[in-house]
């Protein structure tokens, strides 16, 4: 079965580039370039994990998050902060927000579809 990533990014290289590398390594990647429309297609898709931007137009990752905790539809899935935030007490405060995960932009290439799968559990 082929895991599906939702991506939520406002930056269209940044976006290209996960995709490129998540496509690449097996996973089926979903896009939004901003949060209300990773809403939809978090409850339409249920992918398996979302890495979302924290940093995002309108709504930022921090309250589509809340969101996305507060329906049922898409309570459970996972979701990893993707952020050029990456000051320590960065890291701990997305924690704390209730992401499940923490991943740095620039991503790392190489270790990209390892720290996607370990989020999934796979």
């Amino acid at each position: 079965m082929t895991a599906t990533v939702l991506v939520v990014e406002d930056n269209a290289l940044n976006l290209k580039l996960v995709r490129d590398v998540l496509g690449y390594a097996g996973y089926r990647v979903l896009e939004a370039g901003d949060a209300e429309r990773a809403i939809e297609i978090a409850r339409a898709e249920a992918p398996d994990l979302i890495l979302m931007d924290v940093q995002l137009p309108g709504i930022d990752g921090i309250e589509a998050l809340r969101r996305l905790r507060a329906d049922s539809a898409t309570a459970s899935i996972p979701v990893a902060a993707l952020t050029a935030l990456a000051m320590k007490e960065d890291r701990a405060r997305f924690l704390a927000a209730g992401f499940d995960g923490y991943l740095e932009k620039p991503v790392s290439v190489p270790a990209l579809p390892g720290q996607v799968a370990a989020l999934i559990g796979r």
